[in-house]
């Protein structure tokens, strides 16, 4: 009998330590479950300040973003604040960058040059999808809810981490007012 009490017991405990201290949390098996999709579009509604990632046309996750300082209408030169309008290409990345990971969007197109041929200015350049300053990590700035960059689309960097990992180089991104 104390045998059996004391595997019963062990069992017991066994099967509670594998209940109570899974090897992953709900949360990462859906991000494990997330990563096996692949990107085929981007599309950010600058006036909704949100940012899906779709397949298919299905959407798939769908971010809260911040924007450029002065976010309506469409960017027409270098500093002025604006996050472009229409379609691009994100065409390279940055794991050094100094605002945590940053992809590429390929802004200036040749319509956005033509442009700002056409009115003696620069088009600007240098817009990107990225994460948190890499200065103001210690102080938990994650700038949620402030349009803060010079022009580009801001995410966490736990955000940045899932779209670095699922949005291959060369996805289009739509970016609409």
């Amino acid at each position: 009998m104390l045998r059996f009490t004391f595997f019963g017991l062990l069992g017991v405990l066994v099967l509670a330590a594998c209940l109570t201290h899974p090897s992953q949390s709900r949360a990462e098996v859906r991000a494990d479950v997330f990563r096996s999709f692949q990107v085929d579009k981007v599309l950010v509604l600058k006036s909704k300040r949100r940012m899906h990632l779709l397949r298919r046309g299905q959407i798939l996750r769908t971010y809260q973003i911040s924007l450029g300082r002065t976010p309506s209408g469409k960017k027409v030169r270098q500093g002025d604040g604006k996050t472009p309008e229409g379609w691009y290409v994100l065409d390279t990345r940055n794991p050094r960058s100094k605002f945590y990971r940053s992809m590429h969007v390929s802004y200036p197109n040749e319509a956005d040059k033509a442009r700002a041929r056409a009115m003696g200015v620069s088009p600007g350049g240098a817009i990107m999808i990225h994460g948190e300053p890499n200065h103001l990590q210690n102080i938990g700035f994650n700038g949620r809810g402030l349009d803060w960059t010079e022009g580009c689309i801001a995410v966490t960097n736990r955000e940045m981490d899932e779209i670095w990992n699922n949005v291959p180089d060369g996805t289009p991104i739509e970016i609409r007012p």
